[in-house]
Parts: C-alpha cells; structure tokens; sequence
C-alpha cells in the first residue's frame, strides 16, 4: 500500500523559505524581515501561521524579535579564539606592563573597549569545587563573579575562586582593582606565584535563564562552560567556570609534546 503524502504544515513552509532567504542573504545580517502583514500578504496565510513560522526561526537561532522594532536577521558576530597561546600573552603582559588581558586578546580589542561587572563573595568550598582544588570541603574561598564586556556589550560570565587565606587582605581582594591589567595572571604574579599550567574542560548545554538574559543569548543557541584550574607546580592556585555563547567561539588549542 503507497505511504500517503504528508504535506508540511504551513507555517514550516514560510519559515523555510524565509530560511533559504537568510542563508542566500537575500535578507543580509542585521536587516528587518518584511513585516507580518507583508508575509501574511505573500504567502496567503493568517497571522497566527505567520507568528509559528517566527517562532520556528528564532528557535534555530536565525532571527531575533525586539519591542519596537520587529524581527530581522541575526547580525553575524566576530568568532574569538580561546587557545593555549592566550596565557602566554598575559605572562608577556605581566613582562612587559602592556595593558591588556587574554580576554582582550581574544576580542582583539584594546584596553579603552573592555569593562567588568564584578561581585566578590567569601563562601565555603562546595565538595565539587574543594574537589578541583585538592582540599577540604568547606576551605574559604574568594568567589569572585565577572560579567565581561566589550564597548558595553556583555562576551563572556565567570566565577572564578581563589583560595581565601591567599589573597585575603591583598590587592588582589578588593573588587575596586577589577579589571587588572594582565589578568589573573598578573594577579598571581603580584602574590609571588607564577603559573606553570592551566588545564581546561570545555562542554556544551543550554543556558540558564540568568546566562541567557546577562549575556543576551537567542533561543536555541547554545553555551559552552569551561572549567578552569589554573596550577602553580603540582598545586591548584585557581578554579574557575567560564560561560560564553558557543556560536560566537572557537576553541583552539595546541598540545606541546615536545
């Protein structure tokens, strides 16, 4: 018996061609899609099909919707590089006294461009975070709470810990310092550890609500979370969970066996 034909619903058959339209760049990056009574219009279906059709968009990511000003092709955004040579170039910094840090590295921005909002906090190890450091549950640590900006546009959220009975009464405890030329290398380097290593654990997941509002993240993009610890010798100085959008980076590193 012939399988009958299924005919794809409507509001698949409007997104896909204003998909083809997007990809073809018929409609470029950035640029309004024609409103909802134009693609009523065109394509002879009611509003509600036309709602669907945008909904199904912004859930792959390919359009945004804003208050005021419709709904239009997500710009394409700069992918930034996080390799293994971004340490490197802070330790030059911390060498050479240059403003910057990896992160600046990474956006290729200057100094003048980057911003931190920033909440210090003094908590107790979790058993998860103790256990990344190789100490004892409950060991105080300087949770430190980073939103990074580029010209005022949030890149990349952080919480990075120190251990507390290193950095208390320091520089390197006061929020007022933030952002630190240099970096967290630099900051170490100013307490007399120099960093020998840095180990990193990418994965993938959805944002949280909290992600997604702070850095601005589109339905159905995804981020990437890195766990960082950071080594002096055989010992864990630094542990920190690194969360950036996952379609606006590249993850490159280079692993020297020599």
């Amino acid at each position: 018996m012939p399988t009958p034909h299924v005919t794809p619903r409507r509001y698949r058959l409007v997104a896909d061609e204003l998909r083809r339209r997007i990809e073809a760049g018929v409609i470029p990056p950035g640029s309004l899609l024609p409103s909802e009574s134009t693609l009523m219009a065109e394509f002879s279906v009611a509003r509600g099909t036309v709602r669907e059709a945008l909904a199904l968009l912004r859930s792959e990511g390919l359009v945004l919707t804003e208050v005021g000003r419709g709904t239009y092709a997500r710009p394409v955004m700069p992918v930034r590089r996080l390799a293994s040579e971004r340490y490197r170039k802070e330790l030059e910094q911390v060498r050479s006294g240059e403003l910057g840090t990896s992160f600046t590295a990474d956006q290729q921005v200057d100094w003048a461009a980057y911003s931190l909002d920033k909440d210090f906090r003094e908590v107790p190890a979790t058993e998860a975070v103790a256990e990344l450091f190789g100490v004892e549950p409950g060991t105080m640590l300087l949770e430190r709470h980073l939103l990074f900006r580029t010209h005022g546009a949030p890149q990349q959220m952080s919480v990075s810990c120190l251990l507390l009975d290193m950095v208390a009464g320091t520089p390197v405890a006061d929020p007022d310092n933030e952002p630190w030329p240099g970096g967290n290398t630099s900051q170490l380097y100013s307490l007399g550890h120099t960093i020998t290593g840095v180990r990193e654990r990418p994965r993938w997941r959805l944002p949280s609500s909290d992600e997604a509002e702070a850095l601005r993240i589109p339905a159905g993009v995804h981020v990437v979370v890195i766990t960082r610890q950071t080594y002096v010798g055989e010992r864990v100085v630094e542990v920190a969970h690194i969360v950036r959008r996952a379609d606006l980076v590249d993850l490159d590193y280079w692993i020297d066996l020599s």
